[in-house]
C-alpha cells in the first residue's frame, strides 16, 4: 500500500500497452547542436563523420526509466479512500452502537459532564453491565475495558478522534467528512483506521471542539478557528462549503517544549546555526521566521522564546492561541470573531495597538496576515526590541516583499519606499523553514537586513542549506553552509556579551 492507494503491475503497464508518456528517451547536451543528439535521426546523405558527437548524458537512463516507472505506477493506482475498522475493534464500535442509546436513556448527560473520565468510567461500570444484560451479550474483561473507553470518549471527548489524539506519533490530523480520515506520521500521509457513525455525528464533534473556546460553527458560520486543550489547532469548515461533509484539520503540538538544540539533534539546523539562533533571540533582535504551511514556522518560534529573559514581560498575540512560550512572564491574547450582527470583532491590529499600553518587552505575534504588520514594525521601533512573527513565503527575499504588500492592503498613505525603509529599519533577521518532499524540516536561510540602497532593501545571507543528492528510501541529504561573512548584527549582540561567540558561529 503506498501513499496514493492499491499498487498496480510493475511500471504500471500492461505487456505491449503503450506507455502514457511516449517513449522519448531525454535530451542529450547542449553541444548536441540544434538536432538534440540520438533523439532525432541523421540527415539523409550526411556523412557520419560530419555529425557532431552525441554529449554525454546529464541523467542515467535506468534513474529516467525508474522515474517514468513511478508516474505511471501512480497514474495507475487507485485511491477509494475508504478507511476500515476491522477485527476486535470493529466488534467493539458494533457494540457500542447498539449500548450508546439505552446507556444515554439511563445517564443526566449535565451530571456526566461535571465529573472526570476516571470518575465517569466508575459510575458507568454497572450500568454498561445492566445494558449488556438486557441485550444478552456477554463480554470479558478486555473488551469491557474497550467499550468503557469508547463510550466515554463519545460521551465527553472527542469520539473517534482520542485515539489519534492520544497518539504520540501523530502530527495532523484531516477529516475529509465522516468516512475518511487521513494523518501524518513522520512527514508521510496515511489512512487512519477510524469512522464516523455519519455526518450529524462528525458535525456534533466539531461542535465540542469549538465551543470549547467559545466560539461556533452552523451554516450562517461555516468556518471557525479553535484550539485544544493542549495548544493543538484546529480547523472545522462545515457544510455546504465542504461538499463531502464537515471537516476538521488538527495540527498537534508536542506535549515537550521543543528546544534549539532539540531542532539541531533532528538534523532541522547545524551547530553554528543553532548557536546564532540563540545568540538572536538572547540579544533582542527583531526576528522574522518565514517559511510555507506546515514547515515548523510556530515550533522555531517557540524554541526561539526560550532564549527570552525570564525577567522580560512577553505578550502573545494571535488568532487562536497556540504559541507556548517557556517564560514565566507571559500574557497571551487572542483575537474575537464577529457576533450573528458583524459586530463587535477584535482584530490582531487592535490587540497590537492596544499591547503598547500594556508595558510589554516583546511582543509576538503568531502569524501576520495583512496590515497589522504595520503595527507590529512600529512597536519594533519603538522600544519592543526582540519582537518576533511569522509569515507565509518562500524565501527570505519574498518575506520582504510580502510584508510591503500587507502593509498596503491597509489603508495607510504612505510611499513605497517608505514602508521599505521601516522594514529596514525594524527586521534584523529573516529565519527561512522548509517542509523538503522527504517530509523533513529544515531550516534553510538565515539572512540579515542590512538596510537600504537606493529604493531596495539590502540583505546578507549568514547561512544556506545546500541540497546534495538524494538516498535510495527518498531522504534528501545536504549541507548547511556558512557564508563566512561578518554579521551586519554584531553590534546588537557585542551590548549582550554575545559579539565574539556570535562572530566565531557565523564565520
Amino acid at each position: 500500500m503506498s501513499a496514493f492507494g492499491k499498487k498496480g503491475n510493475a511500471g504500471g503497464l500492461k505487456s505491449g500497452a503503450r506507455p502514457a508518456f511516449g517513449v522519448a528517451r531525454p535530451m542529450k547536451g547542449a553541444g548536441a547542436g540544434p538536432r538534440g543528439g540520438e533523439q532525432f535521426p541523421p540527415i539523409p546523405g550526411e556523412p557520419a563523420a560530419a555529425r557532431p558527437a552525441p554529449a554525454p548524458s546529464l541523467a542515467k537512463p535506468a534513474t529516467t526509466s525508474e522515474a517514468i516507472e513511478r508516474l505511471n505506477e501512480r497514474m495507475a493506482s487507485v485511491n477509494t479512500g475508504d478507511s476500515e475498522v476491522g477485527g476486535f475493534e470493529a466488534s467493539v464500535h458494533k457494540i457500542k452502537e447498539q449500548v450508546l442509546p439505552r446507556l444515554l436513556e439511563r445517564v443526566d448527560p449535565e451530571a456526566a459532564a461535571t465529573l472526570s473520565k476516571e470518575e465517569l468510567s466508575e459510575e458507568f461500570r454497572p450500568i454498561i453491565l445492566e445494558v449488556l444484560a438486557e441485550l444478552k451479550v456477554t463480554l470479558n474483561r478486555r473488551e469491557q475495558f474497550a467499550l468503557e473507553k469508547v463510550l466515554i470518549d463519545e460521551l465527553l471527548g472527542f469520539g473517534p478522534l482520542e485515539e489519534l489524539l492520544n497518539d504520540p506519533d501523530v502530527s495532523d490530523i484531516m477529516v475529509n467528512g465522516p468516512d475518511q480520515t487521513y494523518i501524518e506520521k513522520k512527514g508521510k500521509l496515511t489512512l487512519a483506521p477510524i469512522r464516523f457513525r455519519d455526518e450529524q455525528h462528525l458535525f456534533q464533534i466539531a461542535q465540542r471542539i469549538v465551543n470549547q473556546v467559545g466560539r461556533r460553527v452552523d451554516q450562517t458560520t461555516p468556518l471557525a478557528d479553535a484550539r485544544l486543550k493542549d495548544g493543538s489547532r484546529v480547523n472545522v469548515i462545515v457544510p455546504p462549503l465542504s461538499l463531502r461533509g464537515t471537516a476538521i484539520s488538527i495540527r498537534k503540538f508536542s506535549e515537550k517544549p521543543i528546544t534549539l538544540d532539540m531542532l539541531r539533534d533532528f538534523g532541522s539546523m547545524s551547530d553554528k546555526m543553532c548557536t546564532a539562533l540563540k545568540i538572536a533571540g538572547a540579544c533582542r533582535m527583531n526576528i522574522v521566521i518565514s517559511g510555507g504551511t506546515g514547515s515548523g514556522k510556530t515550533t522555531m518560534l517557540n524554541a526561539l522564546s526560550k532564549m527570552i529573559d525570564p525577567g522580560e514581560r512577553v505578550l502573545t498575540i494571535e488568532d487562536a492561541a497556540e504559541l507556548r512560550l517557556q517564560q514565566p512572564h507571559w500574557l497571551p491574547l487572542e483575537t474575537r470573531p464577529p457576533n450573528l450582527e458583524g459586530q463587535g470583532a477584535i482584530t490582531i491590529g487592535d490587540l497590537v495597538k492596544n499591547a503598547l499600553r500594556m508595558r510589554p518587552d516583546r511582543i509576538i505575534l503568531g502569524e501576520i496576515r495583512g496590515a497589522e504588520c504595520f503595527d507590529l514594525l512600529a512597536a519594533m521601533n519603538t522600544g519592543h526590541d526582540g519582537s518576533m512573527c511569522t509569515l507565509h513565503a518562500n524565501s527570505p527575499r519574498e518575506c520582504l516583499g510580502r510584508m510591503e504588500n500587507m502593509i498596503l492592503m491597509g489603508d495607510i498613505k504612505i510611499p513605497k519606499e517608505a514602508i521599505s525603509r521601516q522594514i529596514a529599519e525594524s527586521v534584523d533577521l529573516i529565519v527561512q523553514v522548509k517542509r523538503l518532499r522527504d517530509g523533513s524540516r529544515r531550516t534553510t536561510n538565515i539572512t540579515e537586513v542590512i538596510g537600504m540602497e537606493g529604493d531596495v532593501i539590502v540583505t546578507q545571507e549568514l547561512f544556506k542549506f545546500e541540497y546534495l543528492d538524494e538516498t535510495d528510501d527518498g531522504k534528501i541529504l545536504g549541507e548547511f553552509r556558512s557564508s563566512g561573512l561578518r554579521p551586519y548584527t554584531l553590534e546588537k549582540a557585542r551590548q549582550f556579551g554575545f559579539d565574539q561567540a556570535y562572530l566565531e558561529a557565523c564565520l
